[in-house]
């Protein structure tokens, strides 16, 4: 017979090893390097979370199960809006309290977040040359290297589509993407179609679109608190700052989605 092992809310959570990770270069000397570590330890945890979202999400797509979809991307817009308001907790520090231990972060930078990278190939925003802020032979690398050879988000949903009998040309779906898919007009065809025609398929759509909204709208609350606290400055690690974060917003992920808007 086993024996009974008792599990606590602390050994189960591992909650001493969780909070022993927040360690202040400052060693207490300012107060606000605290908050800074947990919010991005935090973000660094709901990254894992959509991840794990969006794999699942991909899968029930694949398999045509529609329920498990919408509540999918349900809870992943729910995360997002968890992720935005983080920035307001954020934002309760001042320029100067970050000013006086941002020297101390020497070459971090939140541009080397390989998660969040994992989480842009998924969804379909992809970069190679990313891969190039990770040294050869590391998991963070082979991680992202690996999602470049997988399909998106967006191949998955047009998957569910073609499953459904609707005319999705096959070289879409089985393309290897190494950027953003250009606009297809075979497609758009297909999705005024739903939109008219559809309804169940049209509230994935729509779900894909707050997905894609709620992508667009973290980027831009990024961009402004970057902004507020650093200005137009060169990021940590030497990197471009709020002048690239600017570059990214309005840039939709799913764009058929949105070509159509003024064809519905």
């Amino acid at each position: 017979m086993l024996p009974c092992v008792s599990v606590t809310y602390g050994s189960y959570l591992k909650i001493p090893e969780l909070l022993s990770l927040q360690k202040p270069l400052s060693e207490g000397r300012d107060h606000d390097e605290t908050l800074f570590i947990v919010i991005h330890q935090v973000y660094e945890l709901w990254f894992k979370q959509q991840i794990h979202e969006a794999q699942h999400l991909q899968l029930a797509l694949i398999a045509g199960d529609d329920v498990t979809s919408g509540a999918t991307l349900k809870r992943m817009l729910t995360i997002l809006k968890t992720m935005v308001g983080q920035i307001d907790v954020l934002e309760t520090m001042s320029p100067v309290s970050f000013l006086s231990f941002r020297s101390l972060l020497s070459n971090a930078s939140g541009f080397q977040s390989w998660q969040f990278r994992e989480f842009e190939f998924i969804l379909g925003n992809r970069n190679p040359k990313a891969l190039e802020r990770y040294p050869e032979g590391s998991a963070e690398r082979a991680a992202l290297a690996r999602r470049l050879t997988e399909g998106t988000l967006w191949q998955a949903f047009l998957r569910r589509l073609a499953k459904s009998g609707h005319p999705i040309p096959t070289g879409i779906m089985e393309a290897s993407l190494t950027a953003l898919p250009e606009p297809n007009e075979e497609v758009q065809k297909v999705l005024l179609d739903i939109y008219h025609h559809h309804p169940a398929e049209r509230s994935l759509c729509e779900l894909l679109v707050d997905l894609d909204e709620g992508i667009q709208e973290w980027r831009y609350r990024h961009v402004k608190m970057v902004e507020r606290t650093i200005g137009m400055r060169m990021g940590t690690g030497g990197s471009p700052g709020a002048q690239y974060l600017r570059s990214t917003l309005f840039t939709p992920l799913f764009t058929d989605l949105w070509t159509i808007r003024d064809r519905i």
